[in-house]
Parts: C-alpha cells; sequence; structure tokens
C-alpha cells in the first residue's frame, strides 16, 4: 500500500501527450467523435514501482483498478478495472499522475491519482486509482471483455482487439468549416497525432486525386502536431480533407472507421 505523501518522495517526471476520449464503447466505432486535447501531467513512472516490485517472468498484464462504479449499458460494476501489457507498462512515459497541468489533479479528473497511458486512448487511463497487480492474464472486468473491444481492420472480419493504441488521425482547425473566404489562397492549418507520431499530413481539394503535402512540426514527448499549408482555390464552394500516416506508414481511412479523414466545407467569393 503506497499513499500519495509516499507517492510525491519519488522522483517526479512531466510529460506532454494528446489526451483522446475513444467515444461510446456501445456504439459502432465509424465515427470521429473530436474529443482531443494536449495536457501535461506530472507524476511518477509506473516503471520505477514495478523496478522495486521485481515482476516475476509469468506476470504479463498490469491491472489498474479505480474506484468509480455503477450501471453502464445493463451491465453493473463495483470496481472500474483495465489492464496494461507489462511491455507498455514498463515504458517511462506511463505515468502515476497527480498534477494535471501544474496544477493538484482534482476530483472531477480523476485524482488524487490517476494512470496516464501517453499514446493509448483514455479509457485506459484508469481514474480514481486504487490499486495496481502483476497478473498472468488480462483482467476479466466487463471493461476488458465486454466493453471497449473493436474489430481489427487488419484481421479477417470478426477479429477483435482491445481499444489499446490510437491510431493516426487529424483535423482541419483553421479555416473553419463553412467559412466563406476572400482571398482566393487558402491558408490551412490543424492537429495531427497518433500513439507513435506523425510523419506525413496531406491535403486534398474537392475529390482530387492529388494529395498537396503539408509542414508538420516534430513530436515532442506524447504531444499532437501541428501542420500547415497553403492551397489556392477559384471562386466557388470547396471541400478540403486531411489525412495523416503515422510514423510507422500507417494511413487515416477515407471512411469506415472512427479515425476516418477529416474534411471541411468553405467557399470563395468571386
Amino acid at each position: 500500500m503506497t499513499s500519495l505523501a509516499q507517492l510525491r518522495k519519488f522522483q517526479s517526471t512531466t510529460i506532454t501527450a494528446f489526451h483522446e476520449c475513444y467515444g461510446s464503447p456501445v456504439k459502432p466505432p465509424t465515427e470521429n467523435v473530436w474529443r482531443i486535447g494536449n495536457v501535461t501531467w506530472t507524476g511518477v513512472s509506473l516503471q520505477t514501482l514495478l523496478d522495486i516490485a521485481q515482476p516475476l517472468p509469468e506476470a504479463q498484464f498490469v491491472w489498474s483498478e479505480g474506484l468509480d462504479f455503477g450501471e453502464f449499458a445493463g451491465v453493473t460494476a463495483d470496481r472500474y478495472q483495465k489492464d496494461l501489457p507489462i511491455a507498455k507498462a514498463l515504458s517511462s512515459e506511463v505515468l502515476l499522475a497527480y498534477e494535471m497541468n501544474g496544477e493538484p489533479l482534482s476530483k472531477n479528473r480523476g485524482g488524487p491519482v490517476r494512470l496516464i497511458v501517453p499514446g493509448w486512448f483514455g479509457t485506459n487511463s484508469t481514474k480514481w486509482l486504487c490499486r495496481l497487480s502483476l497478473q498472468a492474464t488480462r483482467a476479466p472486468g466487463p471493461f476488458t471483455t465486454k466493453f471497449y473491444n473493436e474489430e481489427d481492420p487488419n484481421e479477417s472480419k470478426g477479429v477483435m482487439r482491445p481499444v489499446w493504441k490510437v491510431e493516426p488521425n487529424s483535423m482541419i482547425v483553421s479555416p473553419c468549416s463553412d467559412a466563406q473566404l476572400t482571398d482566393s489562397l487558402v491558408k490551412v492549418r490543424g492537429w495531427a497525432w497518433s500513439d507513435n507520431g506523425i510523419k506525413l499530413v496531406q491535403i486534398r481539394v474537392d475529390e482530387s486525386q492529388t494529395w498537396v503535402e503539408a509542414e508538420v512540426e516534430s513530436r515532442r514527448d506524447f504531444n499532437w502536431q501541428r501542420f500547415s499549408t497553403a492551397v489556392t482555390l477559384p471562386p466557388g464552394t470547396h471541400q478540403l480533407t486531411a489525412r495523416a500516416t503515422s510514423s510507422s506508414g500507417l494511413k487515416q481511412p477515407i471512411s469506415g472507421r472512427r479515425n476516418h479523414v477529416h474534411t471541411i466545407n468553405l467557399e470563395i467569393l468571386g
């Protein structure tokens, strides 16, 4: 048992990371919910505690449990329970966080201590953390067995995978959708993110087969990355679409997945 006061005596780590909500686990993962932000967390590396614990060879997962309870979609649970593969748990970026953006982690944000798993969906970052344990198998709770699993697009139909890593995603933030502009030179800016970073963002005008490569800022820690470019458009209505490619070469799908490409409409006034 470790108290908050004891936890604060360990060396602290601060990391900035995008934080994305997966959305409802009872809906098909075909809509981009756009619940995404960039957060600076401070806490203790989970690796620090695991080094002290000295996991046995059979320990393949770290189970995390939070104090939230109740009924969801007809299923009742007395704890929120998730798991991390030991390889991810031992990564230096995984934190037991007690500060958010330089302030003590509030109860509304999962405090006083919350597990933070950069690069993975927020559902893995257990709030109101009360217990960690090393186990040989995946956690048996409903939020690993019934909820937060999705069909793997890289496998045959019906093969499921856990909702863990965030695949490449992007959004255009300027210009805003349905903007009316007088200048034909349109500056396009936005954000892109994935578990292992973004190496390329491309912009498409209307239904063209040509994609224009945008400039992408380098990633620091696990933060999202700004992209920008400019396109020249004739008078009339147009669509702009952004598509990101991760550092490992995975591309955003055009449609059919929760991280499908982002498209905005705009008008160039004549």
